[in-house]
């Protein structure tokens, strides 16, 4: 049986190029994604390609239904599951201040980018768990998304920076749990990345790019973050769990 990673958000973006270097590597793949199948052939045909294997499961991963679907037909498919990414995420629907943020707006983004990742890690650990000592070469690990506004404010989307910060909770307290289980957790921490997410404000970042808002002057790309979750598969980093990987330029320095 492959190795298999699950990857959730996997349709566009930076989740579709974590899951296609994936399958590049011999993983086989299952991800969930809200678009139809139809209308993201291209994107899902970039993880087909290497024909290792793939499932696409329609749906949200904040619906526990499809979350458990999805392990099930993983399982189910492929056997196993080695590796759990939790890409999924969303910005609010509206940028607005802290003083105006809705409660609509926060509940959606808390309900995918951290409820649905701290269950959807709590599912994929028991199956884990459970194939302990029953598999070859089984070494599961779990690799959290987040992002450079787990620590740095943005009051016009208070609700997307307190899910970023919750989800490094959601890194060291399962990489606290599943340690005796030598299941180690990483936390991958953007910064700015040219995505679908960030082109409302490119001209924003641009500047700031340009000004030295990080010490690379470029703008990250979603290969820069599927090369870490890559590195992190290698296998080289045993002795390290509940660790943030900065991929963000160098923003996290403080400077004068």
């Amino acid at each position: 049986m492959r190795k298999t990673a699950i990857v959730t958000g996997c349709s566009r973006g930076i989740g579709n190029t974590i899951a296609s270097n994936l399958a590049k590597e011999g993983y086989a793949v299952a991800g969930i994604g809200n678009s139809p199948e139809e209308k993201i052939r291209e994107q899902l045909d970039h993880i087909r390609q290497y024909q290792n294997g793939f499932l696409y499961v329609q749906g949200s991963v904040a619906d526990p239904v499809m979350r458990e679907r999805l392990l099930n037909e993983t399982l189910d498919q492929f056997g196993r599951v080695d590796l759990l990414v939790n890409n999924a995420g969303i910005a609010p629907p509206s940028r607005l201040d802290i003083l105006e943020t809705t409660e609509e707006s926060y509940d959606a983004v808390m309900d995918v980018n951290l409820k649905a990742a701290f269950f959807m890690s709590q599912l994929c650990s028991n199956a884990m768990i459970r194939s302990l000592g029953k598999l070859p070469e089984y070494t599961p690990r779990l690799i959290n998304i987040s992002s450079m506004s787990a620590y740095t404010t943005s009051v016009n989307r208070g609700e997307y920076c307190i899910s970023k910060a919750g989800l490094s909770m959601v890194t060291l307290l399962f990489a606290d749990r599943l340690a005796e289980y030598g299941i180690n957790v990483y936390e991958i921490r953007p910064g700015i990345i040219d995505t679908e997410m960030t082109s409302k404000v490119k001209e924003k970042y641009d500047k700031m790019i340009a000004e030295g808002v990080t010490p690379i002057k470029r703008w990250g790309k979603p290969q820069d973050i599927a090369d870490a979750v890559i590195a992190i598969t290698s296998g080289k980093f045993g002795f390290v769990t509940g660790q943030v990987i900065n991929v963000d330029g160098g923003f996290h320095i403080r400077r004068l």
